[in-house]
Protein backbone atom coordinates (compact mmCIF):
# COMPACT_ATOMS: atom_id res chain seq x y z
CA UNK A 1 0.00 0.00 0.00
CA UNK A 2 1.23 3.54 -0.99
CA UNK A 3 1.98 6.02 1.75
CA UNK A 4 0.91 9.62 0.38
CA UNK A 5 1.71 12.64 2.67
CA UNK A 6 0.21 16.21 1.04
CA UNK A 7 2.44 19.28 3.11
CA UNK A 8 -0.50 22.14 2.60
CA UNK A 9 -1.23 25.39 4.00
CA UNK A 10 -4.79 26.84 4.60
CA UNK A 11 -4.72 29.58 1.79
CA UNK A 12 -3.16 27.28 -1.33
CA UNK A 13 -5.26 26.81 -4.10
CA UNK A 14 -2.71 24.26 -5.41
CA UNK A 15 -2.85 22.45 -2.19
CA UNK A 16 -6.80 22.07 -2.81
CA UNK A 17 -6.53 21.07 -5.88
CA UNK A 18 -4.18 18.35 -5.10
CA UNK A 19 -5.88 17.33 -2.64
CA UNK A 20 -9.13 17.00 -4.88
CA UNK A 21 -7.43 14.95 -7.53
CA UNK A 22 -6.10 12.66 -4.80
CA UNK A 23 -9.53 12.16 -3.52
CA UNK A 24 -11.10 11.91 -7.04
CA UNK A 25 -8.83 8.96 -8.19
CA UNK A 26 -9.72 7.48 -4.58
CA UNK A 27 -6.08 7.96 -3.03
CA UNK A 28 -5.88 7.54 0.31
CA UNK A 29 -3.26 10.43 1.91
CA UNK A 30 -2.43 12.09 5.03
CA UNK A 31 -2.64 16.12 5.07
CA UNK A 32 0.01 17.79 6.88
CA UNK A 33 -0.98 21.59 7.54
CA UNK A 34 2.69 23.35 7.88
CA UNK A 35 0.45 26.68 9.08
CA UNK A 36 -0.32 24.52 12.31
CA UNK A 37 3.00 23.33 12.67
CA UNK A 38 6.29 25.85 11.50
CA UNK A 39 8.43 23.05 12.76
CA UNK A 40 7.51 20.76 10.14
CA UNK A 41 8.06 23.31 7.60
CA UNK A 42 11.30 23.55 8.66
CA UNK A 43 12.22 20.32 8.35
CA UNK A 44 10.62 20.13 4.75
CA UNK A 45 12.89 22.62 3.30
CA UNK A 46 15.58 20.73 5.31
CA UNK A 47 14.94 17.80 3.04
CA UNK A 48 13.32 19.10 -0.06
CA UNK A 49 14.74 22.96 -0.73
CA UNK A 50 11.30 24.30 -1.29
CA UNK A 51 9.38 26.78 0.16
CA UNK A 52 6.32 26.45 -1.55
CA UNK A 53 3.17 24.30 -1.02
CA UNK A 54 1.71 21.79 -1.61
CA UNK A 55 4.57 19.10 -1.37
CA UNK A 56 4.19 15.82 -1.72
CA UNK A 57 5.76 12.64 0.00
CA UNK A 58 4.74 9.63 -1.81
CA UNK A 59 6.54 6.42 -0.55
CA UNK A 60 9.49 8.49 0.70
CA UNK A 61 9.81 9.98 -2.76
CA UNK A 62 9.34 14.34 -3.40
CA UNK A 63 6.88 15.57 -5.75
CA UNK A 64 6.51 19.51 -5.55
CA UNK A 65 3.46 21.94 -6.25
CA UNK A 66 0.50 21.05 -8.09
CA UNK A 67 1.94 17.99 -10.15
CA UNK A 68 -0.51 14.95 -10.59
CA UNK A 69 1.08 13.43 -13.34
CA UNK A 70 4.52 12.68 -10.94
CA UNK A 71 2.52 12.28 -8.48
CA UNK A 72 0.93 8.75 -10.69
CA UNK A 73 4.49 7.76 -11.80
CA UNK A 74 5.62 7.85 -7.83
CA UNK A 75 2.51 5.49 -7.00
CA UNK A 76 3.64 3.26 -9.47
CA UNK A 77 7.16 2.85 -8.64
Amino acid sequence: MSTVTVYTTTRCPYCVMLKNFLADQTIPFKEVNVEENPEIMNQLVAKTGQLGVPQTEVNGKWVVGYDPNNIMLALRN
